[in-house]
């Protein structure tokens, strides 16, 4: 019997934007199972508390039905294991964006040897968003409907006008 194929995507989704939906969808598409893991980064100032972006991407990925959502708490290496994942996908959307995965990724298997990372590249209309450059445009009253779900454009916005 053939082993089932689970990976973890984890990420701070803090907005979720399109980028991040076209790797979930990518990699739900090559794996059994696929769990989205929401990090929470101390050093970040999140604008969604980890909660709500669980919930937000849930909803968005609620046409997926091997994708799940979940809160990363501690290492990820110990979040991966307890999935039952072997794999931890990444988008690449640049050079940049490659140092630093692979610094994560061969930290991440001298954790684990047997974890994996897999890097997927960014699809060309993609490849320019950021969650940070999205927030800077919602914060300047910007249209960030090309770069985010429908789903969080109007949490987006709420927050934003909040925090006026």
């Amino acid at each position: 019997m053939r082993e089932v194929a689970v990976a973890v995507y984890p990420g701070t989704f803090d907005p979720l934007t399109l980028g991040h939906l076209d790797v979930i969808q990518r990699s739900a598409a090559l794996f059994d199972r696929l769990v989205v893991g929401v990090a929470v980064n101390i050093e970040k100032k999140a604008l969604f508390p980890a909660q709500e972006r669980v919930r937000l991407i849930h909803d968005a990925v609620a046409h997926l039905p091997n994708v799940t959502v979940g809160c990363i708490e501690g290492l990820l290496v110990d979040y991966v294991r307890h999935q039952g994942a072997r794999a931890i996908v990444r988008g690449l959307r640049a050079m940049s964006d490659f140092e630093n995965e692979l610094q994560m990724a061969a930290m991440n298997r001298k954790l684990d040897g047997t974890i994996e990372t897999v890097f997927l590249a960014a699809s060309e209309t993609t490849t320019f968003i950021s969650s940070r450059l999205v927030k800077e445009i919602a914060r300047m009253g910007g249209d960030v409907t090309p770069f985010v779900p429908a789903n969080v454009i109007a949490q987006l916005t709420e927050r934003m006008q909040s925090q006026e």
